[in-house]
C-alpha cells in the first residue's frame, strides 16, 4: 500500500467567544422533581454554552422525561440562534406556589453577570401574580446591581382566551412569550403521547438565542436582523398563526405579548414586537430600552463607584466646586454612556453636573445624566399612486 496521510476535520463544538457581557443569558425551567436529570439533583445551576455540554449533564432529546426532551430541543435552539452566547442552566421542581426566587438564585451563582433570563414554565398558565412576582425579583436584584430582562414563557391552554388585562406599570422587567413552532420538534413534543397535560412547548429557546444575540438597543422584531428560523409559527396551544383571526392577533399584540408572525412577501417568521408587560407609554415600554438604561447604569456604577472617598476642592471666595472637580467628575460619569453611544447604542446624552452644589455641608455631589435612546421603526407609511408629471 501506498504511504499517505489523512487528516479527519471534527467539530469540537468549542463556543465561540463573544465581546463584552450583553450576551450572557440564563434560562430556568420547572419540571417534576423525578425528571429533574441526576446531575442536577445537587447542583441546579450549570453553566452549559454547548449543546455537548448540556448532553453530558444529561439533557438528551432521547431522555425518558419529556419535560428533558424539550429542555433539549429550547437549548439547541438557544445554540443555533447565538452560538457565542454564555448560558446558565437552572432546573428547578416545580413548586407548589410560584415566587421565582429561583431567577435570584442563578444570578448569584453567575455573580450578577446575566442581562437576560428566560422563565420556561410550561405547566402553569399565566397570571397577574406571576408578572408581580417576577417583577419584583427582578426589582429586587436590580436595587443590588444585577439587573436583568425576564421572559416568561408559561402553557397557554387556549389562545383566545388569554388575558388581556395582565399589562400595566411596573413590569418593565417583565415580558411573556406564548410563541410556538407550529412544525418539527416543537410538534412534535407538543402531540407527543406522554404530553398528556398538554403542556406548551413554547419558545422559550428561539426569543433566549434572539434576545442574547440582539445589542441591547436592538428590538428582536427587525426584520432584517432576526430571523426566527420557525418556518411555521403557532402559539401554545399548537394553533397556527396562520388560522388565528386577526382581530384576535391584534388583541394580543395590544395586550403586549410576545408572539411569532409572518410578513408577507418574507420567509420564515419573526417577532411582533419586544413589548414589556410595562405600560405603553413608559420610557420602558419595550425591552430593548430595559436593556440600554441597565447597561448604562452598570458602567456608570462601573466608573463613578471608585470616585467614593475623593477629595473634592471647592472655590474658597464663592464656595461653589471647582471646575476642574466638575470637569473630571463628568468625564468619568460620561466613559461608559461614550462608548454606547460610539458603539449606536445611544443616540446622545449629556453630563450635568451644578457647581452650586454644597457639597461641604452634604458631602454629596448630585449628577444628572440625560440619554437620547435609538429609535425603532415600528410602523412604515407609504403613499403611493399615479401622477401625470413626478414633480
Amino acid at each position: 500500500m501506498a504511504t499517505s496521510l489523512t487528516i479527519t476535520r471534527t467539530n469540537g463544538n468549542v463556543p465561540k467567544t463573544l465581546a463584552g457581557s450583553d450576551h450572557v443569558s440564563a434560562l430556568v425551567a420547572y419540571m417534576p422533581q423525578s425528571d429533574i436529570p441526576e446531575s442536577f439533583a445537587g447542583e441546579p445551576v450549570q453553566a452549559l454554552s454547548t449543546i455537548s455540554a448540556a448532553e453530558a449533564a444529561g439533557i438528551g432529546d432521547d431522555a425518558s422525561s419529556w419535560h428533558v426532551r424539550a429542555l433539549h430541543y429550547h437549548l439547541s435552539e438557544v445554540y443555533r440562534l447565538n452560538s457565542g452566547v454564555s448560558l446558565y442552566v437552572g432546573i428547578f421542581a416545580r413548586p407548589d406556589k410560584y415566587d421565582f426566587g429561583e431567577i435570584e438564585t442563578v444570578q448569584r451563582y453567575a455573580g450578577g453577570d446575566i442581562r437576560q433570563a428566560v422563565v420556561w414554565a410550561p405547566d402553569r398558565e399565566v397570571d397577574a401574580a406571576d408578572l408581580t412576582a417576577l417583577q419584583g425579583v427582578a426589582g429586587g436584584l436590580d436595587a443590588d446591581n444585577a439587573p436583568l430582562s425576564v421572559v416568561y414563557c408559561p402553557r397557554v391552554t387556549a389562545v383566545g382566551d388569554l388575558p388581556t388585562d395582565l399589562a400595566g406599570s411596573d413590569k418593565s422587567r417583565v415580558s411573556v412569550c406564548i410563541a410556538q413552532a407550529g412544525s418539527g420538534t416543537a410538534k412534535e413534543l407538543y402531540e407527543s403521547d406522554d404530553n398528556a397535560g398538554g403542556a406548551s412547548v413554547t419558545a422559550a429557546g428561539v426569543v433566549l438565542g434572539i434576545l442574547s444575540s440582539a445589542s441591547v438597543h436592538q428590538c428582536i422584531a427587525w426584520v432584517k436582523q432576526f430571523p426566527s428560523g420557525v418556518s411555521l409559527p403557532a402559539f401554545g396551544d399548537g394553533t397556527l398563526y396562520r388560522d388565528t383571526d386577526k382581530a384576535t392577533l391584534e388583541k394580543l399584540d395590544a395586550a403586549r405579548y410576545l408572539f411569532l408572525q409572518t410578513h408577507t412577501g418574507q420567509t420564515g417568521s419573526y417577532f411582533n414586537d419586544s413589548h414589556t408587560m410595562d405600560s405603553a407609554t413608559s420610557d420602558y415600554s419595550a425591552i430593548e430600552l430595559v436593556r440600554t438604561m441597565d447597561k448604562a447604569v452598570r458602567g456608570i456604577r462601573t466608573y463613578l463607584t471608585p470616585e467614593l472617598g475623593g477629595n473634592l476642592y471647592v472655590d474658597p471666595e464663592t464656595g461653589k466646586l471647582r471646575s476642574y472637580s466638575v470637569s473630571h467628575l463628568q468625564t468619568v460619569a460620561a466613559r461608559a454612556i461614550e462608548d454606547m453611544e460610539k458603539a449606536g447604542e445611544l443616540s446622545g446624552y449629556t453630563v450635568e453636573i451644578d457647581p452650586d452644589q454644597d457639597v461641604l455641608s452634604t458631602s454629596t455631589v448630585e449628577v444628572v445624566i440625560k440619554q437620547v435612546s435609538v429609535g425603532v421603526m415600528r410602523r412604515i407609511d407609504v403613499k403611493i399612486g399615479y401622477t401625470t408629471q413626478t414633480e
